[in-house]
C-alpha cells in the first residue's frame, strides 16, 4: 500500500503542475501581453480557466494531505526549513484567487478597482509558481542545512540560492508555455491563434534558457544535476522523450494540424521533465547539506496509517476523478 500512496503523491504533484501550472501561466501570459490585446486575452483566459480554476488546487490539497498524514516527518522538516517560501506561495495563491474572483464577478466594475485587481492577479500569478519551483529546487538540491546555527543559514539560504531561484524561473517559464499552448485551442480567431502560438514559442525559448541556467547554477552550487539526469537510465529516457515530443509539437503547429494534440504533447513534455527529476532522486524526497536525506520508503507513518491512507485515496479517486472529468466536459460543452 505504501507504493500506492507514493503513486498518488507523484500523480497529484504532476497534475497540479499541468493544470494549476497552466492556471498560473494564464496570468503570466496576461502580464506580458500588450495593452491593446489584454482585453481579448483576458476574455479567452476566462473561458479557459474561469469555470474550473479553483478545482485545480485540489491536487495541491491532496499533496499536502498525503505528506501530512503519510509522511509527517518529511512534512514537518519542509515546513520548518522552507516556511518562508511556503508562506509566500500560500499568500500568492490566496491573493491570486481573490483578485480573479473580484475582477471577474465584481458587481461594480470600476476602472480603478479593476486595475488594482488586475495587478494583483498577474503579479501573484508570476510569484506563486516562482516560489513553487524554489521550494522544489530547495528540497532536492541539498541546500537545507539542519546543522545551521543561525536563522539566516537555516531558514533563508536553504532556499535563497542560485540553484533554487533558477528552478523557480524555469517553473515560471514552463507555466507560461503550458498556458499558451492550452489556450491555442480556446479560440477560432486566426489572429489570436497566431498571437498565442508566438507567445508559446517565446515561453518555450524562455524555458530552454532558464533550463540552461538551472544547469549552470547546479555547477556553481555543486548540486550535480547533470549526474542526476544523465546518470540515470529512466531520467535520460524521459529527457529524450520530452525532446522528441517538443519537436513533434512544433511540427504539428507549423503544419496547422489538429490543435488539440498540441495540448497533450505539451502536457506529456512537462510530465517527462518531472519524471526525469523524480526518477533520479527517488525515493529521496528531501536532501540535506552533507548528503543525508529523508526517504519516502523509510520516513513514513505507521503501516496501519499508510494502509488507511491508501484505501482512502483509492476510494476517493472513484468519486473525485469522474466528477472532475464531468466538470471539464460540462463547461467545454457549455462554451460550444
Amino acid at each position: 500500500m505504501l507504493y500506492v500512496v507514493i503513486l498518488f503523491l507523484f500523480a497529484a504533484i504532476t497534475l497540479y503542475f499541468l493544470l494549476g501550472g497552466a492556471d498560473f501561466g494564464a496570468g503570466i501570459i496576461e502580464l506580458f501581453t500588450s495593452d491593446d490585446n489584454k482585453h481579448r486575452t483576458r476574455k479567452t483566459m476566462y473561458q479557459a480557466i474561469g469555470p474550473i480554476w479553483e478545482a485545480n488546487h485540489m491536487w495541491l490539497i491532496i499533496t499536502v494531505v498525503i505528506l501530512f498524514v503519510g509522511f509527517p516527518d518529511i512534512y514537518s522538516e519542509m515546513c520548518t526549513y522552507l516556511h518562508i517560501p511556503l508562506l509566500i506561495l500560500l499568500l500568492g495563491i490566496i491573493a491570486r484567487g481573490t483578485a480573479f474572483t473580484f475582477r471577474n464577478y465584481d458587481a461594480i466594475k470600476d476602472e480603478k478597482t479593476q486595475g488594482f485587481y488586475n495587478h494583483i492577479f498577474v503579479y501573484s500569478s508570476f510569484v506563486t509558481p516562482l516560489f513553487l519551483g524554489i521550494i522544489a529546487g530547495s528540497a532536492l538540491s541539498g541546500q537545507i542545512d539542519p546543522t545551521a546555527k543561525d536563522f539566516v543559514h537555516a531558514y533563508v539560504f536553504s532556499w535563497f540560492n542560485w540553484f533554487s531561484v533558477a528552478v523557480g524561473f524555469f517553473t515560471v517559464a514552463l507555466c507560461g508555455f503550458l498556458a499558451a499552448i492550452y489556450i491555442v485551442g480556446e479560440t477560432d480567431n486566426v489572429n489570436d491563434i497566431k498571437r498565442y502560438i508566438k507567445k508559446a514559442k517565446i515561453s518555450n525559448i524562455a524555458a530552454v534558457v532558464c533550463g540552461a541556467l538551472v544547469f549552470v547554477a547546479s555547477e556553481i552550487e555543486h548540486v550535480g544535476l547533470s549526474h542526476w539526469i544523465f546518470g540515470n537510465a529512466v531520467s535520460l529516457a524521459a529527457v529524450i522523450a520530452a525532446t522528441l515530443s517538443l519537436i513533434l509539437l512544433w511540427f504539428i503547429i507549423s503544419e496547422k494540424r489538429n490543435r488539440q494534440w498540441i495540448r497533450l504533447l505539451a502536457a506529456f513534455q512537462v510530465s517527462m521533465i518531472l519524471i526525469s527529476v523524480g526518477a533520479s532522486r527517488f525515493p529521496r524526497f528531501v536532501i540535506f547539506k552533507g548528503g543525508s536525506s529523508m526517504s519516502l520508503l523509510t520516513d513514513h507513518a505507521t503501516v496501519n496509517t499508510i494502509d488507511d491512507l491508501g484505501i482512502g485515496l483509492l476510494i476517493g479517486s472513484l468519486f473525485i476523478l469522474p466528477a472532475l472529468g464531468y466538470l471539464y466536459y460540462s463547461f467545454q460543452r457549455k462554451e460550444r
